[in-house]
Protein backbone atom coordinates (compact mmCIF):
# COMPACT_ATOMS: atom_id res chain seq x y z
CA UNK A 1 0.00 0.00 0.00
CA UNK A 2 1.58 3.54 -0.89
CA UNK A 3 0.67 6.52 0.92
CA UNK A 4 1.83 9.97 0.06
CA UNK A 5 1.66 13.10 2.48
CA UNK A 6 1.99 16.61 1.32
CA UNK A 7 3.25 19.44 3.29
CA UNK A 8 4.46 22.90 3.28
CA UNK A 9 1.43 24.86 2.24
CA UNK A 10 0.55 28.17 3.51
CA UNK A 11 -1.01 31.63 3.23
CA UNK A 12 1.55 34.16 1.50
CA UNK A 13 1.11 37.04 -0.74
CA UNK A 14 1.44 37.50 -4.33
CA UNK A 15 4.60 37.33 -5.18
CA UNK A 16 5.89 35.13 -2.61
CA UNK A 17 7.45 31.51 -2.69
CA UNK A 18 6.92 28.32 -1.31
CA UNK A 19 7.99 24.66 -1.35
CA UNK A 20 5.64 21.77 -1.27
CA UNK A 21 7.01 18.26 -0.33
CA UNK A 22 5.34 15.18 -0.82
CA UNK A 23 6.87 12.12 1.53
CA UNK A 24 5.61 8.72 0.12
CA UNK A 25 5.90 5.11 1.93
CA UNK A 26 4.90 1.83 0.93
CA UNK A 27 6.66 1.05 -2.31
CA UNK A 28 9.67 0.96 -4.60
CA UNK A 29 9.75 5.11 -4.76
CA UNK A 30 12.09 5.14 -7.69
CA UNK A 31 10.55 3.10 -10.00
CA UNK A 32 7.51 5.66 -9.86
CA UNK A 33 6.56 8.65 -12.17
CA UNK A 34 5.01 11.61 -9.60
CA UNK A 35 2.97 14.39 -10.53
CA UNK A 36 1.45 17.29 -8.53
CA UNK A 37 -2.49 18.88 -9.28
CA UNK A 38 -4.01 21.23 -7.45
CA UNK A 39 -7.58 22.02 -7.26
CA UNK A 40 -9.33 25.48 -6.42
CA UNK A 41 -12.64 26.08 -4.43
CA UNK A 42 -15.57 24.86 -6.73
CA UNK A 43 -12.89 23.41 -9.86
CA UNK A 44 -11.59 20.12 -11.12
CA UNK A 45 -8.37 18.70 -10.60
CA UNK A 46 -5.62 20.04 -12.87
CA UNK A 47 -2.80 18.92 -13.70
CA UNK A 48 0.42 21.05 -12.57
CA UNK A 49 3.80 19.64 -13.27
CA UNK A 50 5.35 15.71 -13.24
CA UNK A 51 8.46 14.43 -13.13
CA UNK A 52 9.82 10.92 -14.32
CA UNK A 53 11.66 7.89 -12.23
CA UNK A 54 15.07 8.95 -13.43
CA UNK A 55 14.35 12.94 -13.45
CA UNK A 56 14.80 12.78 -17.55
CA UNK A 57 11.42 13.71 -18.05
CA UNK A 58 9.42 16.74 -16.38
CA UNK A 59 6.63 18.58 -17.74
CA UNK A 60 4.64 21.56 -16.57
CA UNK A 61 1.39 22.94 -17.24
CA UNK A 62 1.68 25.96 -19.07
CA UNK A 63 0.17 28.17 -16.03
CA UNK A 64 3.06 27.39 -14.12
CA UNK A 65 6.10 27.04 -16.75
CA UNK A 66 8.65 29.46 -15.71
CA UNK A 67 7.75 29.67 -11.92
CA UNK A 68 7.20 26.14 -10.93
CA UNK A 69 10.15 23.34 -10.26
CA UNK A 70 9.40 20.12 -9.83
CA UNK A 71 12.90 18.00 -8.37
CA UNK A 72 13.04 14.56 -6.35
CA UNK A 73 15.07 13.15 -3.96
CA UNK A 74 14.91 8.94 -4.14
CA UNK A 75 16.97 9.02 -1.46
CA UNK A 76 14.52 10.66 1.03
CA UNK A 77 11.06 8.82 -0.99
CA UNK A 78 10.23 12.80 -1.48
CA UNK A 79 9.51 14.88 -4.23
CA UNK A 80 8.78 18.80 -4.19
CA UNK A 81 7.38 21.45 -6.25
CA UNK A 82 9.16 25.28 -5.65
CA UNK A 83 6.37 27.86 -6.17
CA UNK A 84 7.90 31.03 -7.29
CA UNK A 85 6.24 34.21 -8.16
CA UNK A 86 3.08 33.17 -6.77
CA UNK A 87 -0.17 34.61 -8.06
CA UNK A 88 -4.11 34.64 -6.74
CA UNK A 89 -4.90 31.96 -8.92
CA UNK A 90 -2.47 29.28 -7.70
CA UNK A 91 -4.86 29.44 -4.85
CA UNK A 92 -5.68 25.73 -4.00
CA UNK A 93 -5.55 22.74 -2.42
CA UNK A 94 -2.07 20.82 -3.70
CA UNK A 95 -2.07 17.11 -4.28
CA UNK A 96 0.63 14.50 -5.42
CA UNK A 97 0.13 11.34 -6.90
CA UNK A 98 2.13 8.45 -8.09
CA UNK A 99 1.82 6.13 -11.27
CA UNK A 100 2.88 3.04 -10.80
CA UNK A 101 2.98 2.00 -15.06
CA UNK A 102 6.17 1.69 -16.31
CA UNK A 103 5.24 2.53 -19.66
CA UNK A 104 7.19 5.60 -20.85
CA UNK A 105 4.31 8.12 -21.15
CA UNK A 106 3.86 11.37 -23.30
CA UNK A 107 3.41 14.56 -21.86
CA UNK A 108 -0.48 14.35 -22.26
CA UNK A 109 -0.73 10.88 -20.63
CA UNK A 110 0.65 12.50 -17.22
CA UNK A 111 -1.05 15.59 -17.38
CA UNK A 112 -4.23 13.53 -17.06
CA UNK A 113 -5.34 12.78 -13.48
CA UNK A 114 -6.80 9.42 -14.51
CA UNK A 115 -3.18 8.06 -14.80
CA UNK A 116 -2.44 7.87 -11.44
CA UNK A 117 -2.62 5.05 -8.94
CA UNK A 118 -2.30 6.81 -5.75
CA UNK A 119 -2.92 10.61 -3.90
CA UNK A 120 -2.19 12.30 -1.10
CA UNK A 121 -4.86 14.29 1.49
CA UNK A 122 -3.88 17.40 -0.18
CA UNK A 123 -2.00 20.83 1.11
CA UNK A 124 -3.73 24.39 1.24
CA UNK A 125 -1.93 27.22 -0.64
CA UNK A 126 -3.48 30.67 -0.52
CA UNK A 127 -1.99 33.47 -2.00
CA UNK A 128 -3.13 36.88 -1.37
CA UNK A 129 -3.35 40.19 -3.45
Amino acid sequence: QVQLVESGGGLVQAGDSLRLACAASGGTFSEYTMGWFRQGPGKEREFVAAIGRNSGRIYYAEAVKGRFTISRDNAKNTIFLQMNLLKPEDTAVYYCALDVNFRLGSQAYYSSAGTYDYWGQGTQVTVSS
